[in-house]
């Protein structure tokens, strides 16, 4: 008994691994234009920036991971970075796009769009 299950097991186990990791890779290819489209219109303090990027299902984002990855597009200088004091508490730090991380977004935006483009087309047998 146990052998006629256990390869039905195996190789489901083996599919979710190859899609855990897959959509781990996808989420770390997709987050940093997540972060520029959500500072597209206004800058943000970073805790609001979770709140936003965490409503996004799918995308799996928690504080540890948005922090190095603003740090990183600030030494890019596709955003920039300032602190406020707050009457709430600590100062907060507030994010912003800049005019190079404006024109990173829309080529972003832009092979996004159409590489869904082309997944859509093959979903269809195109």
């Amino acid at each position: 008994m146990h052998s006629s299950w256990a390869p039905r097991v195996s190789q489901r186990l083996i599919v979710d691994d190859f899609f855990d990791n897959w959509t781990v890779q996808v989420r770390k290819g997709v987050l940093e234009l997540c972060i520029l489209n959500a500072l597209a219109e206004d800058e943000r303090y970073g805790y609001e920036l979770v709140k936003a990027l965490v409503a996004i299902p799918g995308l799996g984002v928690t504080e540890g991971t948005l922090y190095p990855l603003l740090s990183r597009l600030r030494v890019q200088n596709f955003i920039s970075a300032r602190l406020e004091e707050s009457p709430e508490g600590p100062a907060r730090k507030y994010y912003a796009l800049t005019p190079q991380g404006k024109k990173v977004m829309e080529t972003m935006n832009e092979y996004f769009a159409d590489l869904n483009v082309g997944i859509r087309q093959l979903q269809k047998g195109a």
